[in-house]
């Protein structure tokens, strides 16, 4: 919440909102068209939409809506889910990327923010295990390492087709908690080494605080990523706690929780990352309050506390 007496409205909170960019999951229950006009009201530049959104109106209409409301595409979430072991559905994974890959080219952002998938033994994400085998101490769908080739190798097959839109597949590591059921990538070095056979401006890497808050090799693999000029976004949220029954919806308001985000926006500046900072929370409350309080919320707190350190 805002500090007691202050007013936070859309729109009110002074400082340099120029690099700002709203995720849309951050205010889930509003249409994109609501989002934008919200981000505009809050006098934001930029707005980061996932494709549920985009795909209600149709992407040449979402690119319409952004534009004439004076925004940029921060980036397009999300493209992934490429560890299964079937060959079938792996088929079906990689054309849904494609066509993902095609809606960041029509939107006019070249970011593609990639969430890889979890192992094969997730039912869905968030969801129980599937069973072991009946017989036999290997079970290939919990191969982790297995797991994290096949994403390398479905990359490499999806590079060219994104190189031909001028996109880039923004590779994103997820917290360890998440690595059964969402991203077998936990750091942003896993992350760095699945992108380093490829150029910089077709597979890059976004630096997500709520993920990688935690990891003792961040700095350094923050400067590899910026000498590399394969940071391709900046993400910001807190980590909270407890942590919800569903951990994905434990994030808050940035100030809310654990993160030095002056430390860590630092490290991404000294890396030479000028580009937009998106919000993304996933938290039931902040779902629950009203959208523009959530912008004005969320632009004080990036006043606050990342603005003077970009």
């Amino acid at each position: 919440m805002a500090p007691e007496g202050q007013d936070v409205r859309a729109g009110t909170v002074p400082g340099d909102l120029s690099r700002l960019s709203l995720n849309t999951a951050t205010t889930k229950h509003w249409t994109l068209r609501e989002a934008v006009d919200g981000a505009a009201r809050a006098g934001l530049s930029s707005i980061g939409p996932w494709r549920d959104r985009v795909q209600e109106v149709g992407t040449v209409e979402a690119a319409r809506i952004i534009e004439d409301a004076g925004l940029r595409v921060s980036s397009l979430c999300r493209g992934g889910f490429l560890t299964t072991d079937d060959d079938v559905a792996a088929q079906a994974a990689l054309d849904d990327n494609r066509r993902a890959i095609v809606e960041a080219a029509t939107l006019g952002t070249r970011e593609l923010v990639m969430v890889v998938g979890g192992l094969p033994a997730a039912s869905a994400p968030g969801g129980p295990a599937l069973p072991y085998p009946a017989r036999g101490d290997v079970d290939p769908a919990r191969d982790l390492v297995a797991a994290r080739r096949r994403v390398a190798d479905r990359i490499g097959e999806l590079a060219p087709f994104a190189a031909g839109h001028g996109v880039r597949l923004v590779l994103e590591p997820l917290h360890p908690i998440f690595a059964a059921d969402r991203a077998v990538i936990s750091t942003l070095g896993q992350a760095l080494d699945i992108a380093e056979p490829f150029p910089a401006e077709v597979v890059g890497v976004v630096v997500d605080t709520y993920h990688v808050w935690w990891d003792p090799d961040l700095q350094r693999q923050i400067a590899r990523a910026g000498a590399a000029r394969r940071i391709a976004g900046y993400q910001v949220c807190d980590w909270i706690l407890p942590l919800a029954s569903d951990p994905l919806l434990s994030r808050g308001h940035v100030g809310d929780g654990y993160v030095d985000f002056a430390t860590i926006t630092r490290w991404v500046r000294d890396a030479g990352y000028t580009g937009d900072v998106e919000v993304e929370i996933f938290n039931e409350s902040v779902w629950s309050a009203p959208g523009d309080q959530t912008l004005a919320t969320m632009a004080e707190r990036y006043v606050r506390h990342v603005l003077p350190h970009l």
